[in-house]
């Protein structure tokens, strides 16, 4: 039973459900922060974005231009998406 199962999918699934996620939480705080509404924790979209949502927090970040001059979110979500490539690479040449 564990030969079908295809880790590279359910990873490939996972990133993408993750990466929708973190955009959400960006485009949701975005629209709390024009309501002066209670807003999501910048830990919380950090947190998303280093479970594997990088690309998606760049993503929202950018587009709803949210974030954008934090310095936590400027530099803090490419070092995150460096950091992520470099351990993927790293898996896939130890394989």
């Amino acid at each position: 039973m564990l030969q079908d199962f295809n880790y590279m999918e359910i990873s490939l699934y996972y990133l993408v459900i993750i990466n929708l996620i973190t955009c959400g939480a960006f485009a949701w705080d975005k629209r709390l922060a024009r309501r002066g509404a209670r807003r999501i924790a910048e830990g919380t979209l950090l947190l998303y974005s280093f479970l594997g949502g990088s690309v998606g927090g760049l993503l929202g970040m950018y587009v709803f231009h949210h974030k954008t001059r934090h310095f936590k979110f400027k530099w803090g979500l490419p070092l995150i998406l460096l950091l992520q490539a470099g351990l993927l690479f790293i898996i896939i040449r130890s394989r």
